[in-house]
């Protein structure tokens, strides 16, 4: 599996700092360690994604069971999922979930993508249209996990999502960027393309898996969310590259202009 640990930034770095891209980082930074952080399992609960939530409108506050399948015995075994009340409207949750993540290797994986790919298609795209992607991607993403299984209701939460379209529109505005990996403890250099398709595969074949499984899983990786999120970033990418004049694109000279 190729790990990216940096890109290629030379033709963006006198664009300045990519605001929109800090800003995240430090929101998702500010939401795990301020609000998630210290116990408070009641807003993890309260303010993740709950598909069975959205698909009725009703804010879930009691525990619920769900029958899972043991991967070894084959046994079916009762799981107590915990609920807390969340935002009202309870639609909410598609945006405050997105700021939200499971553990610090869920947070710090998710921050590193967005650090790495996310300064680029900020500077291509702007600030504004560049934080309205992203938000767009999440929540087609959202839409997209909650599809494959409505009645669910076990939290969804993470930037994954999101960041998912920022990939996505990555590889549609710089495919033969060259992305530093790591490969089996050796750092080697590749175009973006190959990292971010490798990447897209891995997810749609796991998120075939996923579909194809039978019984009901508690945890793990939305994947669904990820291929969503990975779509509408390549979908937005082609529609606003040709409406958004690349402001790093070097006017031609003055001779080379039509009359007015």
């Amino acid at each position: 599996m190729l790990f990216p640990i940096s890109d290629d930034n030379r033709a963006h770095a006198r664009r300045g700092r990519a605001w929109g891209t800090l800003a995240l980082v430090v929101l998702n930074l500010a939401v795990f360690f301020v609000l998630q952080q210290g116990g408070n399992n009641a807003f993890t609960y309260g303010y993740s994604v709950v598909p069975l939530e959205l698909t009725t409108g009703q804010d879930l506050v009691g525990s619920e069971v769900v029958l899972v399948t043991d991967n070894v015995t084959g046994e079916q075994q009762r799981v107590e999922i915990p609920q807390a009340p969340g935002p009202s409207p309870i639609y909410l949750t598609v945006l405050t979930a997105m700021f939200m993540h499971g553990g610090f290797g869920h947070l710090f994986g998710n921050l590193l993508y967005l650090w790495i790919f996310g300064d680029n298609v900020e500077h291509r795209f702007g600030h504004v249209p560049f934080l309205a992607v992203y938000l767009a991607c999440g929540l087609v993403a959202t839409l997209a996990q909650v599809a494959v299984d409505p009645a669910s209701v076990v939290p969804n939460l993470g930037a994954s999502g999101a960041i998912s379209g920022v990939l996505g529109a990555y590889l549609v505005l710089f495919p033969h960027n060259r992305v530093r990996v790591v490969v089996f403890f050796v750092v080697v250099t590749v175009p973006a393309l190959v990292v971010l398709g490798l990447w897209i595969a891995t997810q749609l074949l796991n998120g075939w898996g996923a579909t194809m499984a039978s019984e009901e899983t508690v945890g793990g990786v939305a994947y669904m969310a990820h291929i969503g999120g990975f779509l509408t970033g390549v979908a937005l990418a082609l529609v606003l590259r040709r409406r958004l004049p690349d402001p790093l694109a070097v006017p031609p000279p003055l001779g080379l202009y039509g009359p007015r």
